[in-house]
C-alpha cells in the first residue's frame, strides 16, 4: 500500500515537473525578443512557486495555477519595461501579491465563463464564494496565504541559490546537520565525513545562506 502510495505521489511530482518545464518553456518564447532573458529566467526561477502554490490555495485547478503563474510573469515582464512598479509607493512583495491577486481573479472568471452553461446552482455559487474570498477588498485571506508562501518559497529559493555555489557533498553535510538535525556523530557515519568538515560545511554554506536571505528579503522589502 505504502508503495502505491509512492508510485502515485511519484506521478503526481512528474506532471507537475513537466507541467513547470513546458510553463517556463513557452514563457520564455514569448520573453525571447525582450533584454536580459536571462534576468527573466531567474525570476521565473525564483517565483513560480510562490504564485503557484498562492493560486492552487485559493481554488484554482493545476492546469489553471500553471497559466496563472505564465500571466502573472508575462503582466510584470510588461509593465517593467514601462517602470509602473515604483518602490516608492510600497514594498514589491506587496505589488507581486497584487499582480497574482489579479491573475487569479482572471482565471475564477475564465473558469466561470467557460462553465456558465452547464454549471448547476450549487457549483456556481460555490465558485462565486471562492472568487469573493480573493476578491475581498481588504485582501486579508489571500494577503494570509501570501505571507505564508512568502517565507516558504524565500527559503526554498536561498536554498537553490545556494547549492549553486558550493559542492554537493558541502551541501549535503549541511542539509544532513542542519536542515534535517541530524547530530554530528550521525553525519560522520552516514556520510563518512570528519568532525571538521561537518563543521566547515555549516559555517560555510550557513554563511551563504544567511546572505542569499539577506537578498531575497531586500528584494522583497523593495529596498
Amino acid at each position: 500500500m505504502l508503495e502505491n502510495a509512492n508510485e502515485k505521489l511519484s506521478e503526481q511530482d512528474a506532471v507537475l515537473v513537466q507541467a513547470y518545464a513546458k510553463t517556463r518553456k513557452s514563457l520564455i518564447a514569448k520573453l525571447e525578443n525582450w533584454e536580459d532573458q536571462r534576468t527573466w529566467d531567474e525570476f521565473y526561477q525564483t517565483y513560480w512557486r510562490l504564485i503557484f502554490a498562492v493560486a492552487i490555495k485559493a481554488g484554482l485547478r493545476q492546469d489553471e495555477a500553471f497559466d496563472c503563474v505564465q500571466e502573472t510573469i508575462l503582466s510584470i515582464a510588461k509593465q517593467s519595461k514601462k517602470n509602473l512598479y515604483d518602490p516608492a509607493q510600497g514594498s514589491f512583495k506587496t505589488w507581486l501579491m497584487n499582480m497574482t491577486r489579479w491573475r487569479i481573479n482572471d482565471q475564477f472568471r475564465k473558469r466561470k465563463k467557460d462553465t456558465a452553461m452547464i454549471a448547476t446552482d450549487w457549483e456556481d455559487g460555490r465558485k462565486t464564494a471562492v472568487i469573493d474570498r480573493v476578491e475581498d477588498p481588504n485582501g486579508e485571506v489571500l494577503s494570509r496565504l501570501w505571507d505564508v508562501e512568502w517565507k516558504k518559497n524565500i527559503a526554498d529559493a536561498a536554498l537553490t541559490r545556494v547549492k549553486a555555489q558550493v559542492s554537493p557533498k558541502q551541501y549535503q553535510i549541511f542539509d544532513s546537520y542542519v536542515i534535517k538535525q541530524w547530530d554530528a556523530k550521525r553525519v560522520q557515519e552516514q556520510l563518512q565525513v570528519s568532525m571538521a568538515q561537518v563543521y566547515l560545511a555549516k559555517h560555510r554554506v550557513g554563511s551563504i545562506l544567511k546572505r542569499e536571505l539577506a537578498k531575497l528579503e531586500e528584494d522583497g522589502d523593495g529596498s
